[in-house]
């Protein structure tokens, strides 16, 4: 077995440390060793995608104008999806002869420009217009990221859920509002962390409870106030009380609830039936490090954001899994797929495919683009299986022997992830701020491309600002409003400066007594995002203190197995050393929620 070796990323020039398990996948896959960290090597993949981004754009083909995951200024041609996915056309058409006095990645570069991309990126879509990057959505309405969604709106990152507005990465959950993070739930309001829970309000890491308000860290419990047991009747009464079609009510105890929320301990990682994992968001997983967001993964490192399904001895994969295996350095790509490494958007049933954007029902191809049902291809140019097997690896000693080289000097041999500069999106168009938040100035410094945001000319009709308090007093004229956000574009996010209510959206409101929101909805999206914890990891020890916790904030309520000293076990976790939270270790936390 090789010993662990330190190198210098390419790109921020820190140390990072490739241990002996990763060159034992390296070997298994058999691609080089990474040289760019790994956190590095996720901003490189994130720059190539967004998650809620929808531009107005000009079709390539017709010239009409038709809705984009892509910005009108991607130096891309796009057509519209529909007609993208039918058989009218031949990506074949566009191959190339291998060109061996130019770097693989400028060959590359140039497929990409020529090429046609699809405007979207969904599979099985039923009814559900102005949604995107989502597997067998059904009557939604500016939904995304999803997977087996149904009748839901304003949404992100949902599994298996139906009748969701304003939610983000849920599971198996019906009828919730402003939910971020649940598991299992029905009908959950303003609550997040939650799991096989229904009828709650503003609550946080509870499971198994039913009728609670304002609670934190509750097992098996109802009828419950900000942690305190009431009766049926008493409970129902405060409800009745707390007028939860007010806004200025809903902000009020949002505002008590959250501090509520600080009193209480966390623990350090949040998930659950896993064997040998660390990170955050990992849940019925064995042997997964340093990943994040992962469902039913298997030996996988450097992971983020497999919820769609299982996947399986896997390194540096972002979105989608699903019956995934032997992925590396891979975007946006799943359902059924093996052995694809440096690919984008492949999907669905994919094999052996390298370098590769945007592919699906192919097998044993070598960057290409837009290729469906097919074998044996480089640069979209049909080979037999004999040339092919011949010229995969003349290919990989080309570009190790003349490779890429950026405009800030980082090169590019066989191995490495494509160059950020060939991405459509710039760097404020892409997700990457979400991950690695910077200015436009330190952004230009480091060589990504920062894209002009173009106002849209809304016509505000009304200032959110005169919106009624009460859902009780919106009539349907609100329908026909254009509603200024709060935000106004004094934010960090993309605001949109306006938006407006859909009918099935007020219908909603209505239905369970909720007030009108005051933001766009990408605000709104983001302002959700907060209550998403951080993919880094920082080690720190237990804050229990034996009876109280160290800020003597909270007191214990059982006796921990380390008595009334301080616990001195010790973790990763995303909770930074300068976050206020109670972060208590997995003992420590059991003996207090079970």
């Amino acid at each position: 077995m090789q010993n662990s070796e330190t190198k210098i990323c390419q790109n921020c020039r820190q140390n990072f440390v490739i241990e002996p398990e990763d060159f034992n996948f390296y070997k298994k896959i058999d691609v080089p060793s990474p040289t760019w960290c790994p956190e590095c090597r996720l901003l490189r993949k994130v720059l190539w995608r967004t998650d809620i981004g929808f531009y107005r754009r000009t079709d390539s083909r017709t010239g009409k104008t038709i809705f984009s995951l892509y910005p009108q200024t991607a130096p891309i041609k796009v057509w519209d999806y529909d007609y993208w996915i039918s058989d009218q056309w031949d990506s074949l058409d566009y191959g190339k002869e291998y060109d061996w006095n130019r770097p693989f990645f400028e060959q590359f570069n140039d497929l990409i420009k020529t090429v046609p991309l699809p405007s979207l990126a969904i599979i099985n879509s039923v009814n559900s217009p102005y949604s995107n990057n989502g597997t067998n959505m059904k009557n939604c309405y500016l939904v995304f990221g999803s997977t087996d969604a149904e009748d839901s709106y304003a949404s992100f990152g949902l599994i298996r859920s139906k009748n969701i507005f304003d939610g983000s990465y849920l599971h198996d959950s019906e009828l919730g509002y402003q939910a971020v993070f649940n598991q299992k739930c029905y009908r959950a309001f303003y609550s997040n962390h939650c799991k096989d829970s229904y009828d709650i309000y503003f609550s946080k890491d509870c499971v198994n409870v039913s009728n609670c308000f304002g609670c934190i860290g509750l097992k098996n419990r109802s009828f419950c106030i900000f942690n305190e047991q009431f009766t049926k009747d008493e409970y129902l009464a405060f409800i009745k009380k707390a007028n939860l079609g007010s806004y200025k009510a809903v902000q009020e105890w949002g505002c008590k609830s959250s501090e509520q929320w600080m009193k209480f301990p966390r623990k350090f990682m949040w998930g659950s039936n896993n064997i040998s994992a660390t990170g955050e968001y990992i849940n019925n997983s064995k042997n997964v490090n340093q990943s994040y967001y992962v469902y039913n993964g298997e030996n996988l490192k450097y992971c983020q954001n497999l919820s769609g399904g299982t996947a399986k001895d896997c390194y540096d994969y972002f979105r989608f899994s699903n019956n995934s295996e032997l992925v590396y350095e891979t975007l946006a790509s799943g359902e059924g797929i093996s052995n694809l490494k440096f690919c984008i958007h492949c999907y669905p049933s994919c094999r052996n495919i390298s370098y590769s954007i945007t592919c699906s029902s192919s097998n044993d191809l070598f960057g290409c683009i837009g290729l469906k049902k097919k074998q044996y291809c480089i640069l979209n140019k049909q080979y037999s299986k004999e040339e092919y097997e011949k010229l995969i690896p003349k290919i990989i000693k080309h570009m190790d022997e003349m490779p890429y080289t950026d405009k800030m000097g980082r090169i590019y041999k066989y191995g490495e992830f494509f160059p950020p500069e060939f991405s459509p999106f710039a760097y404020n168009e892409s997700i990457a701020p979400e991950f690695f938040p910077i200015t436009q100035a330190e952004a230009v410094a480091k060589g990504y491309r920062w894209g002009d945001i173009s106002e849209k000319d809304y016509k505000i009709t009304i200032d959110h600002s005169e919106l009624p308090d009460s859902i009780q007093e919106m009539d349907n004229s609100i329908l026909g409003q254009v509603i200024s956000c709060a935000h106004g574009r004094n934010c960090l996010h993309p605001c949109s400066a306006a938006f407006r209510i859909v009918p099935l959206e007020l219908e909603f409101y209505r239905q369970f007594n909720i007030p009108l929101p005051r933001l766009c909805f990408s605000c709104r999206h983001y302002e959700r995002l907060k209550l998403r914890n951080s993919f880094r990891l920082t080690k720190r020890k237990c804050t229990c203190g034996g009876e109280f916790s160290q800020n003597k904030i909270y007191k214990n309520q059982t006796k921990h197995i380390h008595g009334g000293s301080p616990c001195l076990n010790e973790f990763e976790t995303s909770y930074a050393m300068d976050r206020p939270e109670i972060i208590y270790c997995e003992s420590c936390y059991n003996s207090e929620v079970a």
